[in-house]
């Protein structure tokens, strides 16, 4: 029989069929979407009832934070409709409750604690900086709530109150460093980073594992959130002539270094210095401008690029849902796995209790991730593989290098902590 070719619109909704199909197997395996009246699945007094279960999104839409918090939104609205698309949880459809955090981190600590103890919410996906994360840890052990939380982030945590479904430091800096000083014969250093906990510890973290290596750190800077003068650091990068410039720069202040990177005349493709962040998705990339940022490196999970089924029918099915000229960043990804991993959490548990909903959670997998197999590991972080990616004018990042196996999350690294 000859093959019959599809048109491109055919093969998006086959691509976006076969994703649902594939969400659907972790829950459906371990109890499928059996109905199950709330006395048995709820006995902690949480927002569900027999047709509904409430969950809360957490993010800056608004602040300096809200250009990289946006996507994240999108990202578990659209893993929440598809879910619902399917049956739900437990039979029962999820309805959101969503708070913004306004890039403020006593104002994460005050919402969450409303959608925990006034709303009752099941599980909540939210943050973005480990700032507004520890803001709200202690309000979440306290109050016994879940939080899916989607950032890359510096490690040396670990709570059972938290699913970390972004990379820690072992996963993206030390194997970020490890590529550029093996594949691009970096000797020394300049790190520069926005002034908050995770710029500060991830740079603490690669200045150890720089000097471990005999190679040294020529220059640290930070800058405070939302700032835009960057003309004094990118003299000094000039003066110093470092290798690498490794950057940790967040939010909307990105837009004002990259343009005044290129203003200043540096070129960003150069092999020297080769700029290396592990902050700058395709979500901070579309505020900057793809022409702006040219030739950077970026070491994250993953990128909008990868060429994969899974992926494929995630892109197509996000770019329908929020127009074609959206594009999505790693941790955008990393927040659409959340609610994901909490339903097949709580299907496994088959119960919303926080408490069984915990106990189900480690070795939860997903074949069907975007970025491909995913596994909880008992630490509560998730297997990953590092990928180097190289920002093309497009606004996409062409990837350049990726581990071949999975690296095991260690969020305490011996020798630095």
């Amino acid at each position: 029989m000859q093959k019959r070719d599809r048109n491109p619109k055919q093969q998006s909704t086959l691509r976006r069929q076969l994703l649902k199909g594939l969400m659907l197997l972790p829950a459906a395996v371990m109890l499928g979407n059996v109905q199950l009246a709330s006395a048995e699945v709820n006995t902690t007094g949480l927002a569900v009832t027999d047709d509904t279960v409430k969950v809360g999104i957490l993010h800056s839409i608004t602040g300096t934070m809200a250009i990289s918090e946006t996507g994240s939104v999108q990202a578990e609205k659209l893993a929440i409709d598809q879910i619902n698309a399917m049956g739900g949880v437990l039979g029962r459809q999820i309805e959101y409750i969503q708070e913004d955090g306004a890039s403020d981190w006593p104002t994460f600590a005050e919402k969450s604690k409303k959608l925990l103890v006034n709303d009752k919410v099941a599980a909540v996906f939210g943050c973005w900086t480990s700032a507004s994360r520890k803001a709200v840890l202690p309000v979440f052990e306290q109050y016994n709530g879940m939080l899916y939380y989607p950032t890359f982030y510096e490690g040396l945590e670990q709570s059972p109150n938290v699913i970390y479904t972004g990379q820690e430091a072992t996963q993206q800096i030390l194997a970020g460093l490890d590529w550029v000083m093996e594949n691009k014969g970096a000797e020394n250093f300049y790190l520069l980073g926005s002034d908050y906990i995770w710029p500060r510890t991830s740079n603490k973290i690669a200045r150890k594992h720089i000097e471990k290596n005999g190679l040294k750190v020529v220059g640290e800077e930070y800058y405070p959130l939302g700032h835009t003068q960057f003309n004094s650091v990118i003299n000094k990068i000039k003066l110093k002539k470092p290798d690498v410039v490794f950057i940790s720069v967040v939010g909307g202040s990105n837009v004002a270094f990259y343009k005044q990177l290129k203003a200043a005349g540096i070129e960003m493709g150069k092999e020297k210095p080769l700029f290396l962040t592990i902050s700058v998705t395709e979500d901070e990339i579309l505020g900057i401008g793809g022409e702006n940022i040219d030739g950077i490196y970026a070491s994250m999970k993953y990128f909008q690029s990868l060429d994969n089924e899974n992926n494929a029918g995630f892109v197509d099915a996000f770019k329908e849902k929020y127009g074609e000229d959206i594009v999505i960043g790693d941790v955008t990804q990393a927040a659409y796995l959340g609610p994901w991993l909490w339903k097949a959490a709580v299907e496994k548990a088959g119960s919303f209790d926080i408490d069984k909903v915990r106990a189900a959670s480690a070795e939860i997998e997903l074949t069907s991730a975007p970025e491909g197999y995913v596994k909880v590991h008992p630490n509560h972080h998730l297997w990953s593989k590092t990928r180097i990616g190289q920002a093309q004018t497009d606004g996409q990042y062409k990837v350049v290098y990726e581990t071949s196996e999975l690296i095991e999350p260690n969020p305490f690294p011996e020798g630095y902590q």
